[in-house]
């Protein structure tokens, strides 16, 4: 039960990451729409993970843990439009740090 479902979440924290190792790559040589959106998720996802992990280490107590988490989840959904946002309607994630890279 438990034990099966904490290995499968370190398994994906493990492919997320390196997911990332390959989207950082591809994002330089060949960007697009897709490597925008796949970052989008990935970039998401590796943060919602990390920053659950400070909640489970940091916050102590029935209910300000479920008020972090709730955040946590509001956090994140708000990150993924945001970049979905910005990926749709402006430049995207691989060129706006090309643009910046360029300054």
């Amino acid at each position: 039960g438990t034990s099966k479902a904490a290995s499968l979440h370190w398994t994906g924290e493990r492919a997320v990451s390196v997911l990332l190792l390959g989207l950082l790559p591809a994002a330089y040589l060949c960007p697009g729409p897709a490597v925008d959106y796949s970052l989008a998720a990935a970039l998401t996802l590796h943060g919602h993970w990390g920053l659950g992990q400070v909640i489970t280490d940091y916050v102590h107590g029935d209910v300000p843990i479920k008020v972090a988490n709730t955040g946590l989840y509001i956090l994140s959904a708000l990150t993924f439009a945001g970049l979905c946002h910005f990926n749709y309607h402006d430049v995207g994630i691989c060129k706006a740090v090309a643009m910046l890279w360029s300054l």
